[in-house]
């Protein structure tokens, strides 16, 4: 989210509550705005699902009371201001001496470019970076910073994924050089400190009324300056590790889930905190059981006679010996039936069920004693026509 969309967006407003509220009345707000707007409750309404979005976006940063103490003053600075009498927001509009100015310079690069983002060179972004960090007793420059987040994958069989196992997980990240330790300097030698920034790795240039702070270019955000650089990493101070570690993967996980590792990525920089570890899991197919959800499914073949009369009949399950089932006289082709207990484990230790799915099989060869028996039982049921309520469909929908 930009700054620009702090400085446009009401978050107070879109929640309904004034700006001194406390984080409780925040809560219970965006709670019933939500259950109101949710989307299964307003399907085909594109307004509601809108206003949804703009319900998160808006609790996302008022209940942070990080995030809602620079939004409350990045808003008093920008939107509460006053420019020659005009509102001081991001468009154009005259100086006290009705010179014309137009913040949205504010967004782009040193050299007067509009492609600037908050994270540009000199852009707002920097602006506001200074400010709360300056305020954190740190400069830009200096200060510990966060290692990225690693993304891997896994190829679980269907049974390790249903019960939930340890595996070895190899993963290559960026670390600091083991040569010359991260400083980018070759061994026997040591970085200075950058003259330009003195070490901040941020700049200072004049934008009319303010002091926009930009990375130096000299050292390029790093503060120092290596003269003699490392032959391994050239300079960067960065290279590459490779590490093997186990990683449990819970029970219940389904294919193309995505499971995030806190702090197992990349290490930071400058005593910064590692990454984290975001690992997708692959799930190969059983030659017996399928899933939907948390339940296992299961098909199973029955005789004719099976089906017509009822029968008591053994099915595997993916635990433990088979379960007996007991099939009601009459039962269909396509009938599922449900075995309690014996799914997928859930994320509370409980399992689903185990969903079973009846085939009935037509036996493709009969001797000439079972056909005997298979005509006396067509001309018992001659009177019976499965076919009545199909025909009278079709002629229904013809006239």
């Amino acid at each position: 989210m930009s700054v620009q969309d702090w400085v446009d967006k009401d978050f107070y407003k879109v929640l309904g509550v004034p700006k001194t509220a406390s984080q409780d009345e925040i809560k219970k707000s965006y709670r019933k705005l939500a259950r109101e707007l949710h989307p299964d409750r307003n399907k085909d309404n594109k307004g509601a699902e809108e206003r949804f979005k703009d319900v998160s976006e808006a609790y996302d940063v008022l209940s942070d009371p990080k995030k809602r103490a620079e939004y409350d003053e990045t808003r008093d600075m920008f939107a509460g201001g006053r420019a020659g009498g005009a509102p001081f927001g991001f468009g154009g509009g005259t100086s006290g001496q009705g010179v014309p100015f137009d913040l949205s310079d504010l967004f782009g690069q040193a050299g007067g470019g509009a492609g600037g983002g908050a994270g540009g060179a000199g852009g707002i972004g920097d602006l506001f970076g200074t400010i709360f960090s300056s305020r954190a007793g740190r400069t830009p420059g200096t200060g510990p910073r966060r290692g990225p987040d690693v993304e891997s994958e896994v190829t679980l069989g269907f049974r390790e994924a249903v019960d939930g196992v340890t595996v070895p997980l190899r993963m290559t990240s960026a670390a600091a050089c083991d040569a010359c330790h991260g400083t980018g300097a070759k061994a026997g030698t040591v970085p200075r400190v950058c003259p330009s920034c003195e070490g901040t790795g941020q700049v200072s240039r004049s934008a009319g009324r303010f002091g926009i702070a930009e990375p130096c270019r000299e050292c390029r955000g790093r503060g120092l300056v290596v003269d003699d650089p490392c032959p391994v990493c050239l300079g960067s101070g960065r290279g590459q590790k490779s590490t093997t570690m186990q990683v449990r993967v819970p029970a219940g996980v389904r294919d193309g889930q995505r499971i995030k590792l806190k702090g197992k990525g990349a290490p930071g920089e400058r005593g910064g905190s590692a990454g984290d570890l975001y690992v997708t899991v692959h799930v190969t197919p059983d030659t017996v059981f399928g899933r939907s959800g948390d339940n296992l499914t299961l098909t199973v073949p029955v005789t004719f006679t099976e089906a017509t009369l009822g029968a008591e009949i053994k099915v595997p399950t993916l635990h433990g010996p088979p379960v007996t089932l007991r099939l009601p006289p009459g039962t269909p082709n396509g009938r599922t039936m449900r075995v309690r207990g014996r799914g997928a484990t859930r994320t509370d230790g409980t399992r689903g069920d185990l969903l079973v799915t009846i085939e009935v099989q037509v036996p493709q060869r009969v001797d000439s004693k079972a056909k005997e028996a298979l005509e006396h039982f067509a001309d018992a049921m001659s009177g019976e026509d499965v076919r009545a309520d199909l025909m009278r469909q079709a002629a229904e929908a013809a006239r």
